[in-house]
């Protein structure tokens, strides 16, 4: 598995691996193009050079999220910049509008970007932009979810594997109380748009099947935290208040976050153990402060850069030459660099997230949160 490289790098070193990755001509050969001809991929290289640059289109599905604008949209721009420096970075985000997301794909494409590297709102509407781009021979890059259609690539983390972290820490939180069964959990997964939370929701329910009673399980469209407060306040009603939830498993942060606020509500205390996923500035506060059990931390420096370089090489034609398998989205198969994502609780925060270029201790210690810091260990 490709190992996270959590330092930007240098102008200098990237203008190095640019002339080592794609060359000074930087144009597709005639093999390179058959074989992506006959996957249905669109190929790029049509005269492109890192030497004059090119344009580069990043669609981003939503900033509910804080990763996106936060993390992953100003590490892909700056390994743009080492790799091609004359290269232009269009950026659009969709605010979670499958729709607007097309319109904006369909704005940059009749602007003349070259290559998109696309987080899809819905992986299924996404493939009309996928096949709006190879009609022109621009090639996609799928980002973080797998998007129907011909891409001709694909970088995201090891989803099932993130499920699988979130469901062993609720085990294990749920054990240090006595039997996992003595009263049931409630699971609150992902949007059925992506593609992603079913991995999520795979990888969880492998961890958690026979180990634990469900009680109520919801599927949360928009990945939405007031609807994820909403579904666990029906919850906790139905299953009949404190002392009869054990835990909630929460597919991300957001999610989670409604998800306290129900418990809080309903007079949970202390609030049983929750889990939840990105590693946001919020969730870290709530789990220093004992209000939320873990998150999954998912190194984004190494998945944006990774979509860069494979993105630089599509456009000149050039085969990515640091996939670590193959991903197929029922159209074809790509190559893919699948990361691997890391479990973080309270005793984890310092040595993952506590460092450049994510948090600082003091921005997570907070004078709200200066005493919880303190007995962490971080302030």
């Amino acid at each position: 598995m490709r190992t996270a490289r959590t330092v930007l790098r240098g102008v200098a070193a990237g203008a190095a691996a640019a002339v080592l990755l794609f060359g000074a001509a930087a144009c597709g050969t005639s093999d390179d193009t058959d074989k992506a001809d006959k996957a249905g991929q669109a190929q790029g290289g049509t005269g492109l050079t890192v030497a004059q640059g090119f344009k580069v289109g990043l669609l981003l599905p939503e900033n509910k999220t804080a990763r996106y604008e936060r993390f992953d949209k100003p590490f892909f721009e700056a390994r743009v910049r080492d790799l091609c420096p004359k290269c232009e970075v269009q950026y659009a985000n969709a605010h979670q509008q499958a729709g607007t997301q097309q319109q904006q794909a369909e704005a940059m494409l009749a602007g003349g970007v070259n290559v998109l590297v696309l987080d899809a709102v819905d992986t299924k509407a996404a493939a009309a932009t996928v096949a709006a781009a190879k009609a022109k021979n621009v090639p996609v890059i799928a980002y973080d979810r797998l998007a129907e259609g011909p891409i001709s690539g694909y970088v995201s983390f090891d989803n099932e594997a993130v499920g699988k972290l979130q469901g062993t820490a609720l085990l294990e939180a749920l054990k240090k109380g006595g039997d996992p069964k003595r009263a049931p959990i409630i699971m609150v997964h992902g949007s059925p748009t992506d593609p992603n939370a079913g991995e999520y929701k795979r990888g969880v329910h492998l961890a958690l099947d026979g180990q634990v009673i469900i009680g109520r399980e919801y599927d949360t469209p928009d990945w939405s935290g007031d609807k994820a407060q909403k579904a666990t306040e029906q919850a906790i009603t139905a299953l009949g208040g404190p002392g009869k939830v054990l835990g909630v498993y929460a597919a991300n942060d957001g999610m989670a976050g409604g998800s306290i606020a129900s418990l809080k509500a309903a007079g949970f205390a202390p609030v049983p153990p929750v889990t939840g996923q990105d590693a946001e500035l919020a969730a870290i506060q709530r789990i220093v402060a004992g209000e939320q059990y873990m998150t999954v931390f998912k190194p984004y420096q190494p998945q944006a850069e990774a979509a860069a370089e494979m993105a630089v090489a599509a456009a000149v034609g050039k085969k990515y030459e640091d996939a670590t398998g193959k991903r197929n989205n029922g159209t074809v198969e790509v190559d893919a660099t699948i990361l691997a994502p890391l479990p973080v609780t309270k005793a984890d925060v310092k040595a993952t997230v506590v460092r450049k270029p994510y948090y600082t201790a003091a921005e997570i210690c907070t004078p709200e949160y200066a005493a919880a810091c303190k007995a962490a260990g971080l302030g």
